[in-house]
């Protein structure tokens, strides 16, 4: 692994992480996939994490002290198939679970009581926006995504229309709509998403951990207002305003920072605790 001298806009959040590094005995840092490990495409499947990603992640999970996830929209099975390394993973919002080490996967217990409405979405999805050109309707299974990149701009609002829409006559409240960067996603109504599934990542591991999350769309705010002020949120991209304390550019700009965290981050903690193995998300009741 090289070694980076912080570059461009890696420079801003530095200073914040070195802060909250001294304060701290052990670390959690929190990935989304999607515009941050892997750079936007117009076909989401066929999304890629940079190699110097990869490596810099890996390394960073080899630290006792640091537990590492990646936290991301698609389904567990397919961000999981897209790293292969042993750290922990969070899909579908949170809505599903995999513990680093424990081999086990949980999954919210309404979100797949609600599976079979998501797939009946899909598919009258499906034929709805048949004639609509380049749209993709992507069956998560806990939860559906609209995908608009690719559509014709005049025709992008009829699509988000008629989601919403087949969502409320099918779903009957069980399940909604959120917008995200060109999508629209769809997902059992229940009070949970990425911020609670990085708070339970949290209260998993050993001593006060200083949190890091790094993210680009919109799903990721729910994170940043989690993890804030005491942890760093760090928004991605220059597209769009956060609620995030900082901000890098591009996934190019995410590799220095794991970079300097896995080869000089472990240096600024106070301690080497390891981190425990998280807990499952906690059921509720429909």
């Amino acid at each position: 692994m090289s070694t980076l001298e912080p570059t461009h806009s890696f420079d801003e959040p530095l200073p914040e992480i070195r802060s909250g590094l001294r304060g701290a005995s052990s670390a959690l840092v929190c990935l989304d996939f999607d515009g941050t490990l892997a750079p936007i495409v117009k076909d989401p499947d066929a999304a890629t994490i940079t190699p110097e990603n990869r490596e810099a992640v890996a390394d960073l999970a080899s630290s006792p002290a640091i537990t590492t996830a990646v936290v991301s929209g698609r389904g567990l099975a397919d961000v999981r198939d897209r790293l292969s390394l042993p750290i922990t993973y969070a899909g579908n919002h949170g809505l599903e679970l995999f513990r680093a080490g424990a081999g086990e996967t949980a999954v919210h217990p309404i979100a797949s009581k609600r599976a079979p409405l998501v797939e009946e979405v899909c598919a009258a999805l499906e034929r709805a926006l048949a004639p609509v050109p380049n749209v993709e309707i992507e069956n998560k299974r806990l939860t559906g995504t609209v995908h608009v990149r690719s559509v014709p701009r005049p025709l992008r609002e009829t699509v988000r229309r008629t989601t919403r829409s087949v969502v409320d006559r099918i779903g009957g409240g069980d399940l909604e709509t959120s917008p995200g960067k060109r999508i629209v996603e769809i997902s059992p109504s229940v009070p949970w998403g990425k911020g609670d599934a990085v708070s339970l990542l949290e209260e998993s591991c050993l001593g006060d951990p200083f949190v890091l999350y790094l993210g680009d769309d919109v799903t990721d705010e729910s994170a940043f207002r989690a993890i804030e002020p005491e942890g760093l949120g760090i928004h991605v991209g220059t597209e769009r305003a956060s609620i995030a304390s900082c901000h890098v550019d591009s996934p190019a700009d995410v590799t220095s920072l794991l970079e300097w965290l896995a080869s000089h981050g472990v240096d600024e903690l106070t301690g080497g605790v390891s981190a425990r193995t998280p807990a499952p998300p906690a059921a509720s009741s429909d």
